[in-house]
């Protein structure tokens, strides 16, 4: 699996509280981890960083003896709840920290399957074939309202309240993680970003630049393109693409 990433602290934030880590392994295996921190007095960079390490440990840990889905769907729980104490019981030893979060995505790759979890509106989404497609739900208020019919989608993106997440890792001794599976294929790509990427970059834009960049061009071309936009949030995007020998390998 070939991995490429970047982020960036954009255009208007006096620091970049996103974090992401991930590993390509020689057996073929991978995981993947982004997370978008909250929280005043550099709390929110403290959560994505506290988050991400965590995860990493784990993952790094687990990964080698994962020999199936059930397997990595577990080890992908263990990783989140763990990351979600490790958020928790520092914001109660660190006072200028209460109330501080994050959110997560994050990913396990094996003989040819994806295994995800995630918290918050950090998303993932899958480059197949010719199109795309956004594998995760949004926690948060506007996708409520449209999952109720209140607003439409088109609407939601413009929303005074998108900003307004329901779920995030940290904030207390137990999260609740959304989970989802997903077969690869070879020259799939595989989108792992924050709401800076998302929430200035559409659909069809993040479409338009996959099919028409190199695969190691393509986070620099993402972010860049959120930048022009806008760029008043934090933008990281990270990029896993599946070879063919993985497919079957795991």
């Amino acid at each position: 699996m070939e991995l490429s990433a970047r982020t960036d602290i954009g255009n208007k934030r006096a620091e970049n509280q996103d974090s992401y880590r991930a590993q390509a392994r020689t057996d073929g295996k991978a995981w993947l981890a982004v997370c978008d921190g909250m929280g005043g007095a550099r709390g929110g960079r403290l959560a994505s960083g506290l988050a991400v390490a965590s995860l990493e440990q784990t993952l790094c840990d687990g990964l080698p003896g994962v020999q199936t889905d059930k397997q990595a769907r577990a080890l992908l729980e263990q990783a989140v709840r763990g990351a979600n104490e490790a958020v928790y019981e520092k914001a109660l030893a660190t006072p200028a920290a209460r109330g501080m979060g994050t959110t997560v995505v994050c990913g396990v790759c094996r003989g040819g399957m994806l295994q995800y979890a995630h918290v918050g509106d950090s998303r993932i989404y899958l480059f197949h074939g010719h199109s795309i497609c956004q594998l995760t739900k949004d926690h948060s208020i506007v996708q409520e309202l449209v999952e109720k019919g209140s607003i439409t989608a088109e609407e939601a993106a413009f929303h005074p309240r998108k900003n307004l997440i329901t779920r995030a890792l940290g904030v207390g001794p137990q999260v609740e993680i959304d989970f989802g599976e997903i077969v690869l294929s070879p020259g799939d790509i595989l989108v792992l970003c924050t709401d800076g990427l998302s929430n200035y970059v559409t659909v069809d834009e993040m479409e338009e630049i996959i099919q028409n960049t190199a695969f190691y061009e393509m986070a620099d071309a993402l972010v860049d393109r959120a930048l022009k936009a806008g760029g008043l949030d934090n933008v990281t995007v990270l990029l896993a693409k599946c070879d063919a020998t993985e497919e079957n390998n795991g």
